[in-house]
């Protein structure tokens, strides 16, 4: 969520266009222009309601095709975790018209155009992108709108692909980093479906049956659940005219998209958990309730985290780490859908102890509610955030990378105002939400204590991995 928007190409054309040339130019025939934010213009195909945004790039020498379909982990319940991302691997697996057997599968006709092709899931959406030459779209178009509703979906794929989920399963289990930060959600949320983990509960994904399966897809695989993003050099009539042939003789959902109407129940006091296991390091986590991204604190709540513990003059380096009570702190919102958590999570070094490296953060914490921070810190802060968005919009498939996440948390708009609003961030705005939303009783403390690498004992407690976006790679 971090984007730096630069409008020098946008500001050359405006500059020498002709006043015929900026006359608005109505969209193919079948598609509604729903609105634009400067250089993305987001369309909807009239037949079946699916989104289409549009980012033309004429220098630049690829396309990233992407389709973000509106379903992740929150939308899964209990004896279903982890389905949406064993679905985003079998969606690999074929169609009637084009898979592996016949010689015409999705792997094998895009490896022989040289293109890049990936899946990824999360909390709040799953994403199918592909970065590729441009004569090759018509290519990609065909076949994401093919996977889009004739997926096989069979129990001779599922099998193996369970397999692979649960490999990933093991090794996220593995780390104590991550399985801390399983049991920090699973115990912050205790309604919401964000306290499962994106991998699912490790006997879901043994147990998920096919039918299970179909029933998701069948259920949120929809043009009308759907956003394709087109990112690079593309003539924008040619892209529109080759969507609506593929895309367009698909059917919206004849259902309504279920929505997620879980509401987190108020936090009326601190929660803690420790985890002791094998280890070599101490962690400690402590994760605060925040609003969802789309919130008006979520940019103060940003540079927050950014001043907290990014860069070697921040607040968390400064009292912790230069002073040998950690090897690292990191800090930073999950920004979601729904409303979220701010988390703080710090390696302990040396003979540290989690009661003092807790008692200092809190210390630290407690300093910025108290007396607020500086504008130069707040400067220090939006100029880091501002070369990390610019860093994220090198390219065709980083950018889509970025335009998904505003997707997923619901107004692709973000993309374009997340910067303005970051800067626009004062240190009362700061102290304001740590006062707000860094208190006790929103609060979740997480320890993880290291037993005894040789000992032949079990861990005391074995969770599910933590929230990691899950990838497919192809």
């Amino acid at each position: 969520m971090r984007w730096l928007n630069s409008l020098l190409t946008s500001l050359l054309l405006s500059a020498t266009a002709t006043p015929s040339a900026s006359a608005p130019t109505p969209p193919p025939e079948g598609f509604s222009e729903i609105r634009k934010s400067r250089d993305i213009t987001e369309y909807r195909l009239d037949s079946n309601g699916l989104t289409v945004l549009l980012q033309p790039q004429p220098s630049s020498p690829v396309v990233t095709f992407m389709v973000t379909y509106l379903i992740g982990s929150r939308n899964e319940s209990y004896g279903a975790t982890g389905a949406t991302h064993l679905l985003e691997h079998l969606m690999f697996k074929g169609t009637a018209k084009h898979n592996k057997e016949a010689g015409t599968g999705i792997d094998q006709l895009l490896e022989a155009t040289g293109a890049e092709t990936n899946a990824t899931t999360w909390l709040d959406r799953t994403n199918y992108f592909t970065t590729l030459a441009p004569q090759h779209l018509p290519l990609i178009i065909t076949l994401e709108a093919d996977r889009m509703r004739n997926l096989r979906l069979r129990e001779e794929d599922r099998q193996p692909e369970m397999t692979v989920v649960r490999n990933e399963f093991q090794i996220a289990e593995n780390d104590p980093g991550t399985t801390l930060q399983t049991e920090i959600w699973a115990t912050a949320f205790q309604a919401h479906p964000y306290r499962h983990s994106v991998l699912g509960w490790l006997s879901d994904v043994e147990n998920v049956s096919i039918e299970t399966l179909r029933h998701f897809y069948n259920t949120y695989y929809w043009p009308n659940n759907a956003v394709v993003s087109i990112v690079g050099n593309f003539n924008p009539v040619d892209a529109l005219n080759l969507v609506r042939q593929h895309y367009g003789p698909i059917p919206k959902s004849p259902s309504p998209i279920p929505s997620v109407h879980t509401l987190e129940p108020p936090q009326t006091g601190p929660r803690r958990i420790t985890l002791k296991r094998p280890g070599e390091l101490g962690l400690i986590s402590i994760a605060y309730k925040i609003p969802p991204a789309t919130h008006p604190d979520s940019p103060a709540l940003t540079v927050l985290s950014d001043l907290l513990a990014d860069g070697l003059r921040c607040r968390f380096y400064l009292e912790l780490t230069d002073a040998g009570l950690t090897t690292d702190v990191i800090a930073y919102p999950e920004l979601t859908r729904d409303p979220s958590l701010f988390l703080i999570t710090a390696e302990l070094a040396g003979d540290s102890t989690h009661e003092e490296v807790e008692t200092k953060l809190l210390s630290v914490l407690s300093e910025v509610r108290k007396n607020g921070v500086t504008d130069k810190e707040i400067q220090h802060a939006i100029a880091r955030l501002n070369a990390q968005s610019a860093f994220s919009r090198d390219g065709s498939s980083t950018i889509s990378e970025s335009l998904t996440e505003a997707i997923a948390v619901g107004d692709w708009t973000l993309y374009h105002t997340w910067d303005d609003s970051i800067a626009k961030v004062t240190p009362a705005d700061v102290k304001r939400v740590a006062n707000q939303y860094l208190n006790t009783d929103q609060s979740t403390t997480g320890l993880f204590i290291p037993t005894d690498t040789t000992s032949s004992s079990p861990p005391e407690k074995t969770t599910a991995p933590a929230k990691q976006t899950a990838t497919t790679s192809t």
